[in-house]
This record gives structure tokens, C-alpha cells and sequence, in this order.
């Protein structure tokens, strides 16, 4: 594993090697906007762009995809250059035409890209977006702690662990691993089969020791519970804390949460948004960047040179992301939820 300072002297020593063919830019040119949430990027990484290229990176930050979406509407794809968001929002800035279409041709790096995040609901054809980390959820267990060799979500359901499974609080997510560990997909439309699928929920009940979103891993790393199911920022920070934790990719499929960076429609910089694109797309440069994160990588060239507890084994080929369902679904999945809390209460 690489660490953080060989990194930051990887990039240094791209920075120096760039620099002597740095690209010199017009005063209306030398200014890229780049919108997203706050601490998605390292500072010298947009340093390092900024250096070889003389192009400065404004920062500018929002809290909720739904805000990006609001801006980028009433701006009319304009007044942004790169913008980072989730899948499920990056479907709706396309559908409504605030997306440009990327010029691949600037963008060499394209090829660096892990396969496995892309061709995704939100991007069929990968006309648009270039994935920056994926949030995949997985099972964590403490093997001195369990009597089954966990494989999947449908050893939870194991007796040996009565009382001793953690759960984060994602309605969605937890009715979509069992819909999953009963061979359906996790976006079932089909009232009939999402009512089973609580029904074999309600049957959890008594392994649960607690659901709730934030620090889960905590309940793992203090021994209140013997096996979780964690956001990936959750087994990030269990296993920093402890390594000897067993980390379970499950069997039956894993469940996917993917950003995208994206140019805008009208971006007054598209040039210097393809060249950040690029950029970040460099192995040692995508290293940093989910070194930084603790999001998995998602450019599979930087898999040597990254955390290797943000690499998703060459295993996985596939993944399912959440996506919108049908008013008659979704209330579906609301009651399996509902009835599933009250059987834990």
C-alpha cells in the first residue's frame, strides 16, 4: 500500500515533469469552477492542476444533490465547469438537458476507468459522466467473535447470531440485500414480491441489535455486535481501527452508490473542464484523490497505487444501484420497513 506521502511525492514529481509543457491560458481562460460537496478533493491535487496548467480551480461547494440540481437549472447548464454528484441526480440534470456530452477525444484517460462502474441507468452509453468513487455497502464481521463463516446476506439470518447484527437505517437498501438474497433485484416493482421480501425481513428481527445510520461501525469496534452492515465510509474507518476484521463482499450481489463528475450544458470553461477530467483520471492522481476519500476507487488504474481496502476485488462484475420505483412499489417497501422496526422494537 502506498502511503499518503508517496503519493503527494508522485504528484510533486508530476508537477515538476508537467510543468516545463505547462499550457499557458488567455486571462478568460485561466479560472475553472468546480461545484460539488465540501473535502471530495486533496488541496494538492487541485495545486497540481493548477500548476501545470495555469489554470486556478474555484471551490465552490453544496450540500445536497438537490440544491446542485436547483442551481444548475435556474443557471441553465452555465456558471459551472465540473460538477461531482450522485447517480440518481446525475439521471435528472440529463433528462433535463443540463449535461454536455463529453469530447472523449480530450479525455485519453477515459480508458483508465473501471469498468464495472459504468454503462449505469443514469449513463447507459457513458456519453456523459466519468464515475469519481463508489459507495458499495458491505458486510463486517469480527471472526473471533461468530460461529458462521459469514459469505452473504443470507447468513444474517444465521441463529448463532441472535442480538449481535448491526444495520445501518437505509429503508431502500436493507429491503433491497434481502430482495437480493432472494434472487430478486433490489428495484422490485412488484408489491406481491416486496411484501415477501419483508416478510423474510420481519424473520431478522431477532438477530438485530440495533439499525441506525450514523457510526455504526462503532457497535462492531466495541463489541456490541458480532457482524454489520456499513456504509463504505463505516468499513473504511472499522477496519483502520481494526484490520483483523473480516470484510465480506456478499455472494448474491452487491448494491452500488456512484458519483459522477460531469460537465455542464453551457460550462464557461468545457476546455478546462476536460482537461480536469483527464487529470484526475491519472493514476497517481486518482490514488490521492480516493486515498483522501475513503470512497472505493473507481479508475482501475490506480488500484496498484490506492488503499487496497478501497480496491473492489476483480471477483465483483456486477453491482445494482437504487433507483426510483413506482408509487404502488415504493409504498410497498414503506410498509415491509415499518413492519420490520415495529418486529425490532
Amino acid at each position: 500500500m502506498k502511503s499518503r506521502k508517496t503519493i503527494a511525492l508522485l504528484l510533486a514529481a508530476v508537477t515538476v515533469f508537467s510543468s516545463a509543457s505547462a499550457i499557458q491560458v488567455s486571462a478568460a481562460e485561466d479560472e475553472l469552477i468546480l461545484y460539488t460537496w465540501e473535502a471530495m478533493f486533496p488541496q494538492e491535487v487541485l495545486d497540481g492542476f493548477t500548476e501545470e496548467t495555469g489554470i486556478k480551480v474555484i471551490y465552490s461547494n453544496f450540500d445536497t444533490d438537490e440544491t446542485m440540481l436547483e442551481k444548475l437549472a435556474m443557471a441553465e447548464g452555465g456558471d459551472y465547469d465540473v460538477v461531482v454528484a450522485d447517480d440518481y441526480i446525475i439521471e435528472q440534470a440529463v433528462n433535463e438537458g443540463l449535461v454536455m456530452e463529453l469530447d472523449k477525444s480530450q479525455i485519453p484517460n477515459f480508458e483508465n476507468i473501471n469498468p464495472l462502474y459504468q454503462g449505469q441507468f443514469y449513463d447507459p452509453e457513458d456519453k456523459y459522466t466519468v464515475p469519481y468513487g463508489a459507495g458499495i455497502p458491505l458486510i463486517v464481521y469480527d471472526p473471533e467473535e461468530t460461529d458462521v463463516d459469514i459469505k452473504g446476506y443470507g447468513d444474517l439470518w444465521d441463529e448463532s447470531l441472535e442480538d449481535a447484527v448491526a444495520l445501518t437505517a437505509n429503508y431502500r437498501v436493507i429491503l433491497g440485500i434481502t430482495l437480493l438474497s432472494m434472487g430478486y433485484s433490489m428495484n422490485e416493482q412488484d408489491p406481491e414480491i416486496i411484501a415477501q421480501a419483508g416478510e423474510k425481513l420481519v424473520e431478522l428481527a431477532p438477530n438485530v441489535r440495533l439499525i441506525q445510520d450514523d457510526n455504526t461501525q462503532d457497535s462492531l469496534l466495541n463489541g456490541e455486535a458480532a457482524a454489520a452492515f456499513l456504509y463504505t465510509s463505516q468499513v473504511t474507518m472499522a477496519l483502520m481501527e481494526n484490520p483483523d476484521l473480516t470484510v465480506v463482499y456478499p455472494e448474491e450481489g452487491l448494491g452500488f452508490g456512484i458519483m459522477g463528475m460531469f460537465i455542464p450544458s453551457k460550462a464557461p470553461n468545457a476546455e478546462a473542464a476536460h482537461k480536469f477530467i483527464d487529470y484526475i483520471l491519472r493514476p497517481e492522481v486518482s490514488a490521492a484523490c480516493f486515498d483522501f476519500m475513503g470512497y472505493y476507487c473507481t479508475t482501475k488504474a490506480a488500484d496498484e497505487l490506492v488503499n487496497p481496502d478501497l480496491v473492489v476485488p476483480d471477483s465483483v462484475s456486477k453491482g445494482e444501484i437504487i433507483q426510483n420505483v413506482s408509487q404502488e412499489a415504493e409504498e410497498a417497501f414503506s410498509k415491509a420497513w415499518t413492519e420490520f422496526k415495529d418486529a425490532c422494537d
